[in-house]
């Protein structure tokens, strides 16, 4: 092919992938959240990867990071090591890190033997798209990360996989 011709490709290919972004990006814009979706959260009562239940409710004004993930993403599983190390750095100034699991006990208990976190995993099964959703995130795609202030507000959102910076500052402006 000509140089010339490569050049229109290449322009179109740029022009295409960038209509497919804008189409997603409307496609998983998230909402307002649900005024009545903290207290939901926090009274939840949810079994950890090996049954025992955890009372959300113990999360209750601390600044927190909830993620929303699923053994069968790949994102959700490739940002959780990250999210066990932002715990680690930031547990000593109050921050609590939980993972809620859009998946079944069996493959969270599973997937927690093989690759276990420093911070909990909890298991709400499809039932916990509901609480996505009312959080603002209208797909119920994930993984979808929230950071709770001590009061309860949701200070910051992001849907798909979180970008370290912008979650590190999220945070500091809750502790």
């Amino acid at each position: 092919m000509n140089r010339r011709r490569w050049l229109a490709l290449g322009a179109f290919a740029l022009g295409f992938g960038g209509f497919g972004a804008w189409v997603a990006s409307r496609r998983y814009a998230i909402g307002d959240a649900d005024s009545e979706a903290i207290e939901l959260l926090y009274g939840l009562t949810l079994p950890d990867s090996e049954g025992r239940p955890v009372a959300l409710a113990t999360l209750r004004r601390q600044p927190t990071v909830v993620n929303f993930w699923a053994t069968w993403c790949p994102p959700c599983v490739e940002e959780m090591p990250e999210l066990s190390d932002i715990g680690d750095e930031f547990r000593s100034r109050g921050l609590q890190v939980i993972g809620i699991g859009i998946d079944s006990a069996s493959n969270i208990g599973q997937f927690s033997r093989k690759t276990p976190m420093r911070y909990p995993l909890v298991v709400a099964g499809n039932s916990g798209l509901e609480l996505v959703r009312r959080l603002g995130n209208t797909a119920g795609a994930l993984p979808f990360t929230v950071v709770l202030a001590r009061d309860g507000s949701v200070t910051w959102r992001t849907l798909g996989r979180f970008k370290t910076a912008d979650l590190r500052q999220a945070i500091e402006r809750v502790l």
